[in-house]
């Protein structure tokens, strides 16, 4: 068989990667806890790692194995772990690698919830440097004798700047560090963190690949790219023959086991069914992305729009290098000095005023106030967040119909 389109793979990826039994095409949902072993030298050989097998859902699941499959098909990876979201993802997986005089780049217009993470891991003795992603030299710069790796957006959320991940991911393989990517924003098609050297992909699964509102979920990737023998935190006893699974494997004992962020089975089965529409989703919410900011852009009412499909966008042309079929689905945008965000948007009367992105239906809110309030003015200035900022995660509506919202509550201003 000829190689298969990207849809067609993830409509028929259950099936074909996890053979669900009784001819099914997709995986049952499995809710057991336990695992019955017939010989009792299987449940020992499971527990030492001799063999795989299920022992307690807490760290793994028929289910959830056949979501991690799925993810890791789609990545192109060399194994995937799932947790009950997007942020123990990051949390379990950081705390499972880094130790106390450890040092990490991180890029400063990180996510506000995963900003806060990293302020936290300082308080465990872990030294972080915030860098301006877009300038490979800053990155450079921050870099010390005890740094473990670089930890990035794709496409930073809310102000859109675009990391230079060809030129991060070159850097951190001459230097031998791990090249840490969050791709919630940007995930297949719209772009392959492993072409750019990416070692771990972090994931909320809650936004695009699940991508209808109902279901939370978070997952690491580990691509293959990063030789792990290099890496002087892993553990004796997690050091399995299988070089490629020594940083899994320490992240599911330390990090899933210990932690316990599982994702539930029923969730895994949900997030798999949302995986099958992934690429038509996408399609249609860059569409009418571009059309939205474009609109904006030439709106009188709105003073600046930040979206990587505008021309004067300052990564426009990186954009246009790195992702596909569009310029992502979030834009944020500042309306004129004076105006006022919550009147805004209590006069929208299709897009919901919402914290999320990546659903099917477009949201709205303001960025200072709410997702970005426990930062300081300082640090908001330096991320180009405004305190007149609204972020917008456009959905798969009619264009039309969007614009004819934004223009009414625009009329209003």
């Amino acid at each position: 068989m000829t190689k298969l389109g990207f849809t067609t793979r993830q409509v028929h990826a259950d099936r074909m990667l996890n053979a669900p039994e009784h001819g099914g095409v997709h995986t049952s949902t499995s809710n057991s806890v336990l695992f019955e072993f017939n010989d009792a030298q299987g449940i020992i050989d499971a527990f030492q790692g001799k063999r795989a097998a299920h022992v307690y859902s807490r760290s793994s699941s028929p289910s959830v194995a056949a979501l991690q499959n799925m993810l890791n098909d789609l990545e192109g990876g060399a194994g995937a772990l799932c947790f009950a979201t997007g942020m123990a993802a990051i949390s379990s997986a950081l705390f499972a690698l880094l130790k106390a005089g450890d040092h990490i780049i991180v890029s400063q217009y990180l996510f506000g919830n995963t900003r806060s993470f990293f302020d936290t891991i300082v308080d465990f003795g872990v030294q972080v440097t915030y860098a301006d992603v877009t300038d490979i030299s800053e990155v450079m710069d921050a870099y010390q004798p005890n740094t473990k790796g670089v930890y990035t957006e794709t496409v930073a959320n809310p102000v859109t700047q675009v990391a230079d991940l060809r030129a991060i991911g070159q850097f951190c393989n001459e230097k031998g560090i791990l090249f840490m990517v969050d791709n919630t924003m940007t995930p297949p098609p719209m772009l392959y963190a492993k072409d750019f050297k990416a070692s771990l992909i972090f994931c909320s699964l809650t936004k695009y690949i699940a991508g209808h509102g109902n279901v939370l979920g978070g997952a690491v990737i580990d691509t293959g790219e990063f030789n792990w023998q290099t890496f002087s935190n892993i553990k004796p006893g997690y050091q399995v023959e299988d070089v490629t699974q020594w940083g899994l494997t320490q992240i599911k004992k330390k990090g899933l086991r210990d932690l316990g962020a599982t994702l539930a089975p029923q969730s895994a089965t949900a997030i798999a069914l949302g995986m099958e529409t992934l690429a038509l989703r996408i399609s249609r919410s860059q569409h009418n992305a571009l059309q939205l900011a474009t609109f904006l852009d030439n709106h009188p009412k709105v003073a600046k729009v930040f979206y990587p499909g505008i021309a004067d966008h300052p990564q426009h042309f990186l954009a246009r290098e790195y992702l596909n079929d569009g310029y992502g689905a979030i834009l944020s945008f500042d309306l004129i000095e004076g105006a006022d965000p919550v009147a805004f948007l209590n006069e929208m009367k299709l897009v919901i005023c919402a914290t999320h992105l990546g659903d099917n239906r477009t949201l709205a809110l303001p960025v200072a106030p709410t997702i970005y309030f426990e930062n300081s003015a300082e640090d908001r200035e330096k991320m180009g967040i405004s305190d007149t900022m609204l972020r917008i995660s456009v959905g798969i509506e009619d264009t039309a119909d969007l614009i004819v919202d934004f223009e009414s509550a625009l009329a209003t201003v």
